[in-house]
């Protein structure tokens, strides 16, 4: 069953034609990625489904539910949550509170406690960090904290926008590997993501953009060998 479903996004800057008709679909518990080149469109349509940027046309589904015209806030309690690139923590904010305000939409708050174990348990740097300020936090342990911020709100799917950006390649294993663990515990995933390569290799699917336009589509594995993905974006 689809638990996220665009058909025919269109995105305008301006009188530019960014995102021209592209419609794809994740299904429940998949990890479905995004491919392409600097400037393809990753990043836009991730703003479009999520409610940052308003569409031109086209419509957004989650669980069956139109959500084309909410906007990003209200779609967490929906069970959509983001982690954005350069993952925007709230820098002044100690890593306690940060994860805090990922909790802020759930209602029973008994739960706190419970989930906030289990974020320590995925990264237990950030227990170790839980009263230090994040903005003095490294750019991996940033990432982390993004990633459980998000994931505080137990969301249904969970968008995660170029994770690996500037991390270390010790850092980008371990936010790789946290992907596949959060995915296997029950939470489906749309990733964008520059390194291709990375995000094949977990991919149950993937959507490869060109210019606004999805060129090509098919699993992980499947992408990973193709002749002419290999030579446009694994390094031949």
């Amino acid at each position: 069953m689809a638990l996220l479903e665009v058909k025919d996004l269109e995105v305008n800057y301006g009188l530019i034609k960014a995102i021209k008709g592209v419609s794809f679909e994740v299904n429940e518990g998949e990890v479905v990625a995004l491919i392409g080149a600097n400037g393809a469109g990753k990043t836009t349509i991730m703003h479009a489904v999520n409610g940052l940027i308003p569409k031109a046309a086209g419509t957004v589904s989650l669980a069956g539910e139109d959500i084309t015209g909410i906007k990003a806030h209200k779609l967490v309690s929906r069970g959509m949550a983001q982690v954005p690139e350069g993952r925007r923590i709230f820098q002044e904010l100690s890593v306690f509170e940060n994860l805090q305000m990922g909790f802020f939409t759930r209602r029973d708050k008994s739960e706190f406690d419970a989930k906030l174990e289990e974020m320590y348990s995925y990264f237990p740097i950030l227990k170790e960090r839980s009263s230090q300020i994040a903005g003095t936090l490294s750019g991996g342990e940033q990432q982390m904290l993004a990633m459980s911020r998000a994931l505080m709100s137990s969301p249904k799917l969970l968008l995660l926008d170029e994770p690996s950006m500037g991390l270390s390649p010790l850092y980008v294993n371990t936010i790789f590997d946290m992907i596949k663990k959060v995915n296997s515990l029950g939470t489906t995933v749309l990733l964008v993501e520059q390194n291709a390569r990375k995000a094949l290799s977990i991919a149950d699917r993937a959507y490869v953009l060109e210019i606004g336009k999805m060129v090509k589509t098919g699993s992980g594995a499947e992408l990973l060998s193709d002749p002419e993905i290999r030579k446009a974006y694994l390094g031949g």
